[in-house]
């Protein structure tokens, strides 16, 4: 027992000397510090007092940006799935895209075989002027060695961007040539375009056809000039192919609408907590107020591209065709810093004319969000229109009085499943093995003088069935693992040819020549057709 009793007073003895010792170091560094006033009850006073604490108290030192390019992302998870945090790189390149133009060298490129392989260069710009040509091998930049190994392509970009004016050194390995080739590039202006295609689809119905990738700075005015080259040449009905578009500027939209809806017709509308509602009408100076139209959309339509194809629809200005668009319909506004870093904030949500918001439901994570078209193609949606769930408590009414629905993306007018008859084993395997595009980059490169001389996707397809290229491509799939099938169905082996054709026409010829060969057997561009005739 009194062994009991001295342990007991020991112990009484070590916890108040450690009690008085913590208070002793706590009133030194009360003497000795400078204080924070930690009374804050604001959640931003909190934010702002714990980044001070870290930066000024921290017992080691941190660096205190990466902290804050990781925690800002967390706070704009608890928002929106569009409010998003984008450090400088991203910040960039986004913003390349939307303005329309950067700087670099101006060439169009791919990785085969793990070696910078130049697959287009880009008309006037300063590749081209030095002598770059497409199927260079590029070897060095800078003198560093970029063949033989895996690299990023983001790293290649990085090396082959920079300021205009200066200059970048490349070495290529070129066929007929025993040594490496040296070019020094002084980077310039490289516009990166919004209209893919423009041409006349159907010259004896008078059809025209224009595909816009985004709704960027020169969108309005590229897609003018097309539709003037257009109708210089007979066009009095149009096609706009919006199928992949993930959208862009609010401003873009508003001003393509404008050029398709006779004056006083809503283009839209905007509002959010902090900003009061903002409606935008059509002007009635618009070139196009009257000519019979298709807007053709899918899952990929997103955001500026699903507010252009609601003004047309909720107006009854022309058909829309295809399927169900994205659902975005959230406004946000870039925020940027110094460091070249950025926000992207939501501060309204825009409204279709007949009063729908498309925004889709955020669902419980980002990444259910981010599955949703997943989701959509295992329930049917893609190949079924009666597989579509529509809110039937977002019934709207457009200007004639059809009914529209909101809550998730705009549903066309005229429903076109996705095509599934020419899909097999076989190609789902060549195409998982990227084997169509590597040996379409090496025909092309190995008939080059051949293609020169081609103008069209017709010159090519007559040439591809007389050197009879498809049998070639089975061989070479035989060869790096694919066995040849022989029975393919008559849908699955003109699906394979288009593959083939498609890619050889890409790689041989422009973005534009390879868009009016897929849309020779498009199912949707084919609807849209039999539409407008």
């Amino acid at each position: 027992m009194n062994t009991f009793k001295k342990i007991i007073q020991i112990l009484f003895v070590l916890v108040m000397g450690f009690i008085l010792g913590v208070e002793i170091m706590i009133g030194f560094f009360k003497r000795h510090t400078p204080q924070m006033v930690l009374g804050t009850t604001s959640g931003s006073q909190k934010v702002e007092t714990l980044i001070k604490a870290i930066d000024h108290k921290y017992v080691d030192i941190v660096d205190m940006d990466s902290i804050i390019d990781r925690v800002l992302p967390t706070i704009l998870q608890e928002l929106d799935p569009h409010s998003a945090y984008y450090p400088a790189e991203e910040t960039q390149e986004s913003n390349d895209e939307l303005h329309g133009s950067f700087s670099g060298i101006g060439i169009q490129f791919s990785m085969q075989d793990d070696t910078v392989r130049v697959n287009n260069v880009i008309h006037g710009g300063p590749s081209e002027k030095v002598g770059v040509l497409a199927g260079d091998r590029i070897i060095l930049i800078n003198d560093s060695l970029f063949a033989g190994r895996k690299i990023p392509s983001n790293e290649i970009v990085k090396n082959l961007k920079g300021p205009k004016g200066t200059t970048v050194k490349i070495s290529v390995m070129r066929n007929g040539e025993p040594n490496l080739v040296d070019f020094t590039i002084v980077r310039g202006d490289i516009p990166v375009k919004s209209v893919d295609a423009a041409y006349m689809i159907s010259p004896e119905n008078g059809i025209g056809y224009i595909m816009i990738n985004k709704f960027g700075e020169t969108t309005f005015q590229e897609m003018m000039v097309s539709l003037a080259e257009l109708s210089s040449k007979g066009m009095k009905k149009l096609i706009i192919d919006l199928r992949g578009n993930s959208g862009g500027y609010l401003g873009a939209a508003i001003q393509m609408a404008n050029e398709f809806l006779p004056k006083n017709d809503l283009i839209v509308y905007t509002q959010g907590a902090h900003n009061p509602v903002a409606k935008q009408y059509a002007n009635g100076h618009g070139h196009y107020t009257s000519i019979p139209l298709v807007v053709m959309i899918d899952e990929s339509s997103a955001s500026a591209a699903e507010i252009f194809t609601g003004a047309i629809q909720d107006n009854d200005r022309g058909t829309v065709v295809g399927r169900r668009s994205f659902g975005k319909g959230l406004v946000q506004e870039p925020i940027d810093f110094t460091d070249g870093s950025s926000l992207r904030i939501t501060i309204a949500r825009y409204y279709t004319p007949s009063g729908r918001c498309i925004q889709k439901p955020y669902g419980d994570s980002d990444e259910d969000y981010a599955m949703d078209i997943v989701k959509r193609y295992e329930h049917g949606e893609f190949f079924s229109a009666d597989s579509i769930k529509l809110n039937e408590n977002e019934v709207f009414k457009t200007k004639g009085g059809r009914t529209v629905y909101g809550g998730g993306g705009i549903m066309p007018d005229v429903f076109v499943a996705q095509d599934t008859t020419g899909y097999s084993d076989y190609y789902s395997n060549v195409v998982r093995k990227s084997l169509v595009n590597k040996f379409s980059f090496k025909y092309v490169d190995k008939k080059r003088s051949d293609f020169s001389g081609m103008k069209t996707h017709s010159d090519i397809t007559g040439y591809l069935d007389a050197d009879n290229v498809l049998n070639q491509f089975y061989d070479y799939a035989a060869r790096n693992g694919v066995k040849r099938d022989n029975t393919l169905s008559r849908p699955a082996r003109k699906q394979m040819r288009n593959a083939l054709y498609g890619n050889i026409i890409y790689d041989a010829l422009e973005m534009q020549d390879y868009i009016t060969f897929i849309n020779l057997s498009d199912p949707t561009v084919i609807r849209a057709i039999d539409i407008l005739k």
